[in-house]
């Protein structure tokens, strides 16, 4: 069985990183793993095995005749038999099984606005998705709407994993070790970054030791220029760093105290698990399916979206008993490990291939 990870770009998000993370752990379920990156490379391409077999096309447009004509080579002389095709590059992978009826083709959904799925784009999705023979879901709500929106039978939820990157660390945080807050999310709106701030804001009238840094792609649109804007407007400048995208997040996550996520939506995020895979305390908002990742208090504070109050009180309750909350994290590390596991995800994925394919 020969399957290809088909992704965009290897900039560092959390779509990027699941396919990244399958193509590497692939390598030992499958006779041969290899991985695309469409459109552009990025951080993550030092991520990727070099056991893996790897094709960039440098796509230019939606509809770019040479790097379709590439892929279909590629696949063809290679005799792939699976495109494991994720987020937006559905597109693309539908062209190329037009092209190759006998190749098999898997779309994993990584929508990360699954709190706003009456607003999502479907007409071109749900015309794809006839020709894909399965679709995987990284939370509940996105199994739900795949198997009463589009023209699919086989359809199942599959939970994210993380896996700990060994890059060296190049990334020193600082502010001053032990009262260190990271949050790991590209500036996109729906991450909901000004919140985080207006509560970090409050948290420094009885705190103002503690630091809170951003980690994550700077798109440079209205959106960043917003949170710089509240930074400087409020000189939060020695309290709040941001640093874009890096790619020694295990090695930061080692530097920081407790992790956090103020997400207006979700699917489910990669970012939380690799909190819990660093033993940190986290808080988190009540989106997606973070709720299955943090059940109780001893898992971690999980909160409200959109809700500045219940943030601030959240970073104040780890930060009132630094003892209690490592262990809270402890908590987190084991069920991230036991319940969220690498070896259970790749198991389920050879299992739905192997069933494609006969």
């Amino acid at each position: 069985m020969k399957v290809l990870q088909l992704i965009d770009s290897l900039e560092a998000g959390g779509a990027e990183r699941v396919a990244v993370n399958y193509a590497n752990g692939l390598l030992h379920f499958v006779e041969v793993s290899y991985l695309c990156a469409t459109r552009a490379e990025g951080l993550l391409k030092g991520d990727v095995n070099k056991d893996v077999g790897y094709l960039f096309l440098n796509k230019k447009k939606t509809i770019d005749i040479q790097a379709i004509k590439r892929l279909h080579q590629f696949i063809e002389n290679e005799d792939i038999d699976i495109i494991h095709a994720h987020g937006s590059s559905f597109f693309l992978a539908t062209i190329i099984k037009l092209l190759q009826p006998k190749l098999k083709l898997v779309w994993h959904d990584h929508y990360g606005k699954s709190e706003f799925l009456k607003q999502r784009p479907k007409q071109m999705l749900k015309l794809c998705s006839r020709f894909f023979n399965h679709i995987f879901s990284v939370n509940s709500k996105l199994e739900t709407w795949a198997k009463t929106t589009l023209k699919v039978k086989s359809v199942s939820y599959l939970p994210n994993y993380a896996v700990k990157n060994n890059n060296a660390l190049t990334t020193k945080l600082k502010g001053v070790e032990g009262k260190r807050i990271v949050c790991l999310a590209n500036l996109r709106p729906q991450k909901d970054h000004l919140n985080l701030l207006k509560a970090f804001k409050a948290v420094l009238i009885t705190e103002p030791m503690w630091t809170l840094h951003l980690v994550g792609q700077d798109f440079n649109d209205a959106y960043s220029t917003s949170i710089f804007e509240f930074i400087n407007l409020n000189k939060l400048e020695t309290s709040v760093f941001i640093y874009g995208s890096c790619a020694d997040t295990s090695a930061i996550l080692q530097q920081s105290t407790i992790g956090v996520l103020s997400s207006k939506s979700e699917g489910l995020p990669l970012a939380l698990l690799e909190y819990g895979l660093a033993g940190l305390p986290v808080i988190c908002t009540n989106v997606g399916d973070c709720s299955l990742v943090i059940c109780d208090v001893k898992e971690g504070q999980l909160i409200p979206s959109e809700n500045t109050i219940a943030l601030q009180k959240a970073m104040l309750h780890f930060m009132s008993d630094l003892e209690q909350s490592k262990t809270v994290g402890n908590h987190l590390k084991n069920k991230v490990e036991l319940s969220f596991s690498e070896a259970s995800a790749l198991k389920k994925i050879r299992l739905i291939y192997q069933t494609i394919i006969s």
